[in-house]
């Protein structure tokens, strides 16, 4: 397996429009960070994970050209908003839960108009809960998060779990995490937020799930410099960086 960070930011992402701090400002690649996306690619599919408004970019960077389904955690705009940019790739199969699917038709009635305009993206949507389903051979297990109030899901693909948005997760949750080969967790900055961990709290939620190999991603600038706050962590948890690619035997 192959997990592919197409972006590693928040939702204003790095550097954020109008501000010159030290992260902004940093001539390090690893401290641009576009908003929040993987691709977890196996034998048989390619399935991603978030499609924000980065998109277009995002798959043009890293040469992406086939998509065999895209799972879409919540409804957040930094989530769902570059969905008209898969396009050019054919059908774009998206798996959601059902007040997620009720906003994309909402927000983009043009692609499921009877009499549709030509050109527009193809999308078929498929409707998911808490129960594993399947695409192909290839299992996926969504995992009940809360981000803050609102219930959202991460995903369970094989030895891989993608958790981002998360304030709150219940211990039966994390029975459903346990074994992982890598762990791809949201840790938004260091000081406490009403509905993101911060990094304190990610890494005691890492600890708790106990993957071999953690990964922060969804991080704002408020995290601080990639370097710096590599430094700082346990031998097994990285911080994620645009472009990043793991490798999972």
């Amino acid at each position: 397996m192959k997990v592919l960070f197409l972006g590693s930011g928040t939702s204003t992402g790095v550097p954020q429009v109008g501000c010159n701090c030290v992260v902004c400002s940093s001539s390090d690649p690893k401290d641009s960070r576009l908003r929040a996306s993987v691709v977890i690619s196996d034998d048989e599919n390619e399935i991603m994970i978030d499609c924000g408004p980065d998109l277009r970019q995002q798959l043009l960077d890293n040469k992406v050209s086939k998509l065999s389904a895209i799972l879409l955690t919540h409804e957040h705009y930094d989530h769902i908003g570059g969905l008209d940019d898969v396009r050019p790739l054919g059908k774009a199969h998206v798996y959601a839960e059902r007040k997620v699917l009720d906003i994309i038709q909402r927000n983009m009635p043009y692609c499921f108009a009877e009499n549709k305009y030509p050109g527009v993206p193809s999308i078929e949507l498929h409707q998911i809960d808490t129960n594993a389903f399947s695409i192909g051979n290839t299992t996926i297990q969504p995992i009940r998060i809360h981000h803050y109030k609102l219930p959202i899901l991460g995903f369970r693909i094989k030895n891989v779990a993608y958790l981002t948005d998360v304030k709150t997760i219940a211990d039966d949750a994390v029975e459903q995490l346990q074994n992982l080969d890598v762990l791809i967790l949201s840790a938004l900055r260091i000081n406490e937020h009403i509905s993101h961990l911060s990094l304190d709290e990610a890494l005691n939620l890492a600890k708790k799930i106990g993957a071999r190999k953690t990964y922060f991603t969804h991080m704002s600038h408020d995290m601080g410099l990639h370097a710096a706050v590599n430094a700082i962590l346990p031998e097994n948890v990285e911080l994620a960086y645009d472009g990043l690619e793991v490798r999972i035997e």
